[in-house]
């Protein structure tokens, strides 16, 4: 099993388009890149302590490999906004890889470099490729948050547009139970 750390705004939603593909045994949704050991939400979304709200998967490469992991990461956010995910703005939405070796740093700085020569976008990627940091795990209401609460509003138009395009375009890498 290898560790995956991604930022791609609330992590609400990146939670929701990664813990149903096949071969992600876990997902859990943090905090990371701060200055402060143990945040908490509200201490994050205060924009002072520099955390960015992420997800960290486990994940087997036998099933999926961190290079298609890396795809569903670009093609479900927009990487080219610093600091904001639609209407979600602040620092701790800024798209983010946190590489947990140098064969992650390698791919994450090569797909983005192809994104970018390829003009991919409109804008230039923005995203931020870091070593892993501290990872503090997110309060316990925030864990699986969309599949708990997937009526409410924030759930039915931010979060569910990006589970529905997963299905659309990577139909074929989720777990058969919610195909």
């Amino acid at each position: 099993m290898e560790l995956a750390t991604f930022g791609a705004g609330c992590f609400w939603c990146v939670e929701a388009v990664f813990q149903n593909l096949n071969g992600v045994e876990k997902v859990e949704s943090g905090y990371t890149g701060g200055r402060i050991a143990n945040p908490t939400y509200k201490e994050v979304c205060s924009g002072l302590t520099g955390h960015n709200e992420v997800i960290q998967l486990t994940f087997d490469p036998q099933i999926i490999s961190f290079e298609e992991l890396l795809e569903i990461f670009w093609k479900t956010h927009d990487p080219t906004t610093l600091n904001r995910q639609g209407n979600d703005v602040g620092t701790q939405y800024r798209s983010g890889i946190y590489y947990h070796n140098d064969e992650q740093k390698r791919l994450a700085e090569g797909y983005k470099q192809k994104l970018n020569e390829a003009h991919a976008f409109e804008q230039p990627v923005v995203t931020e490729i870091l070593p892993a940091g501290p990872f503090y795990k997110a309060e316990a209401y925030h864990q699986n948050y969309y599949n708990l609460n997937s009526s409410q509003p924030y759930c039915q138009f931010v979060a569910k547009p990006k589970v529905d395009k997963v299905k659309a375009l990577f139909g074929e890498k989720l777990k058969t139970s919610v195909q």
